[in-house]
């Protein structure tokens, strides 16, 4: 019997020598690659990306945003350095001419896989029975493919943690009532700033298969699907109160995937791009501690040497999934290229992009 280890071992067919080869090597070997390359390669790089990769991007942002811009290119070959899921977007919208490659298809995303199709296929059966034909899907665009497809052959639409609110807006001009999800946090943290009460809001548990209420079923706007950020999650009200107590000057800025407790005793919430850009618009010498994903705090604290820049959480690590992109699987990802060899191509059948395309469409 094999144990995990050995199992995602087998799934990465990575040469072993690219492990082995010096830092320096690697470079050296990337940038020559890329340089062949030329106009027939794009490389993408999200925010969350170790800095020896993020070197190498040609755009970098959040995943939408990197998807939009995968859209306008012409080049034979995307690399997609984040997860599965922000490659399957690039794929939807870009052409079938051109390869959509994510460096380590080990990369996924916890929260995207806390709704399958086949969960939510059987949620959106029971919630019929309950409330009937009064509800639209939202799914943040932290989803699979197959969700995306589902939500759009269904009505609704696709959001990002930049325009969640106004997609909510939308929704329930749509219908009675919303379903979000993947990520319960962002729905209740949205609907609360939009002055939806919390005893409005009903939880979907996809493992139970149940509707969990603080209020009569008639009364409910919002079902929140039952997943999380495993990384926002580790965000804590108790680090907010013991920074409070010996930093009262220290301003705290927040992802709106942490808690509602957490963003609601923060100063600031908002999208990677608020933070980014709320961070570049502060004052030097100003004080911050910040609530996201940890490579994307370094970099802060490295490009605003002036401001004085923490994590929210002093033992917090990367998003360990989106870690799995590294020099050496980028480095063996280019190599292959040059040879004419494509590999880890993330290809999302014709169907599914279309009912997809129809989702995120409806949002941009």
């Amino acid at each position: 019997m094999t144990t995990l280890l050995e199992e995602l071992q087998l799934a990465d067919a990575m040469p072993k020598h690219y492990l082995t080869s010096s830092t320096e090597e690697l470079h050296e070997r990337a940038q020559r690659a890329k340089v062949l390359l030329g106009d027939r390669l794009y490389i993408l790089g999200h925010h969350y990306q170790k800095d020896e990769v993020i070197v190498y991007a040609d755009a970098s942002g959040d995943s939408l945003q990197l998807s939009q811009i995968a859209s306008t290119q012409t080049a034979d070959y995307i690399i997609f350095c984040g997860v599965h899921f922000m490659a399957e977007t690039a794929d939807i919208l870009t052409t079938r001419n051109q390869a959509v490659i994510l460096p380590d298809v080990r990369a996924g995303c916890s929260m995207a896989d806390m709704a399958n199709i086949d969960q939510t296929e059987r949620a959106w059966t029971e919630l019929q029975k309950y409330f009937g034909d009064t509800i639209v899907p939202l799914t943040y665009v932290n989803s699979t493919a197959a969700i995306k497809a589902f939500v759009g052959r269904n009505g609704g639409a696709t959001v990002t943690s930049s325009n969640a609110q106004e997609m909510v807006e939308w929704a329930l001009t749509q219908k009675t009532r919303m379903l979000f999800l993947p990520d319960q946090h962002l729905g209740r943290n949205t609907a609360v700033k939009l002055g939806i009460p919390l005893n409005r809001m009903a939880i979907w548990d996809p493992i139970k298969q149940n509707l969990e209420l603080q209020c009569a079923i008639e009364d409910v706007v919002v079902i929140l699907w039952k997943g999380h950020c495993s990384v926002h999650m580790n965000f804590l009200p108790k680090h907010i109160a013991n920074l409070r107590e010996k930093e009262p000057d220290r301003n705290i800025l927040v992802h709106p995937e942490c808690t509602y407790e957490v963003v609601s005793a923060s100063d600031f919430a908002g999208s990677t791009k608020y933070i980014i850009d709320m961070i570049e618009a502060s004052e030097v010498g100003s004080k911050w501690a910040i609530g996201t994903e940890m490579n994307l705090v370094n970099r802060l604290i490295t490009t605003y040497p002036d401001r004085d820049i923490v994590s929210l959480n002093p033992f917090m690590c990367p998003c360990l999934t989106m870690n799995r992109i590294d020099l050496p699987h980028l480095t063996w990802a280019l190599e292959e290229l040059v040879e004419g060899r494509v590999i880890n191509q993330i290809v999302v059948d014709e169907k599914t992009s279309l009912e997809a395309k129809m989702a995120l469409e409806k949002m941009m």
